[in-house]
């Protein structure tokens, strides 16, 4: 923990132990996201920082109000636009007032901007994460399958994976099974069921759960590793094969609107300006300025969005 931790865990990390079942989303979250941060501590840190936050930004808004005189520029605007009709109250009073409002409502929303940002984040890391996981299981799948083939043990087969990090989040959960078994002395049926509640991956629950199944009723474990790296093989060739035949639907929209379309308008609006002497065309500048750089860049996000990490 650093500084700021340590402080909000001394000051409210008690308190903060009442409020775990009112919280148990974000604690699951914190699990799943492996941000090493024990709930009370990040919880309280939470709430300092959204006290600091706020009372930060409303001094420092107040400050800025105060100087520019902006309680009074906004009531000069309403008045010239007739929303009210005179100053009730003098320019002195109305700074003072007008700067206490937003000076409040700067601190309240910076505090609860704050408060929120620390009650998604952990979420945020475990779908990652879970991505993350997804991406790599049929991979760190095979690699088990090859170490279990050649007669590696099955709780050295987690801990060699541990220690591969092309693998990802999915090297990441298999060292927290060989930490389950090496550091806190359980057998490797518990570690991989406590690791399975945890992650939040349901594809790597599932194989986890499908494992526990299988040493428990003593069946074959190189069988089911293997039966699993040729499911999740085929499954991604599926999914590759899906993503293409959208990218190819993708790439015929974009041909058929940004090119052949913008092509029509352009050439429409060139001889439509022709025949009226029209020297300045407003509507083909749109089209050239806004229209197709715009549509490229959200062609190119909704490209970006869809295309399966790697």
């Amino acid at each position: 923990m650093n500084s700021l931790e340590r402080f909000s865990f001394n000051l409210l990390g008690m308190r903060m132990k009442a409020k775990r079942n009112q919280y148990m989303h974000l604690g699951n979250d914190l699990i799943s996201s492996r941000l090493k941060k024990p709930f009370e501590a990040y919880l309280a840190t939470a709430y300092v920082s959204a006290i600091i936050a706020g009372l930060v930004g409303g001094i420092v808004f107040g400050i800025i109000a105060w100087f520019i005189r902006l309680p009074s520029l906004i009531l000069s605007f309403m008045v010239k636009a007739g929303i009210i009709g005179s100053m009730i109250l003098s320019v002195a009073h109305i700074d003072i007032l007008g700067t206490i409002v937003i000076a409040i409502c700067a601190c309240i929303t910076f505090a609860a901007v704050t408060y929120e940002s620390f009650m998604v984040y952990p979420g945020i890391v475990a779908g990652t994460r879970r991505g993350n996981i997804d991406a790599n299981l049929p991979y760190a799948i095979n690699y088990i399958t090859s170490m279990s083939t050649a007669g590696i043990t099955p709780d050295e087969v987690f801990r060699l994976l541990g220690d591969s990090p092309i693998y990802g989040e999915c090297a990441i959960e298999a060292r927290y099974i060989a930490r389950e078994v090496d550091i806190f002395g359980r057998d490797l049926l518990e570690a991989i069921r406590i690791v399975s509640l945890s992650t939040p991956s349901q594809r790597m629950k599932d194989f986890l759960q499908g494992a526990m199944a299988s040493i428990s009723s003593g069946g074959n474990l190189t069988e089911y590793f293997r039966a699993k790296s040729d499911q999740y093989a085929l499954e991604n060739q599926q999914t590759q094969k899906r993503f293409l035949d959208t990218l190819a639907l993708i790439a015929e929209s974009y041909v058929t609107v940004m090119v052949a379309g913008v092509l029509f308008l352009i050439i429409l609006q060139a001889i439509m300006s022709v025949m009226s002497g029209d020297k300045r065309p407003l509507f083909l500048y749109i089209v050239i300025y806004m229209m197709i750089p715009f549509g490229s860049i959200m062609f190119a996000l909704m490209i970006s969005l869809m295309t399966p990490e790697t």
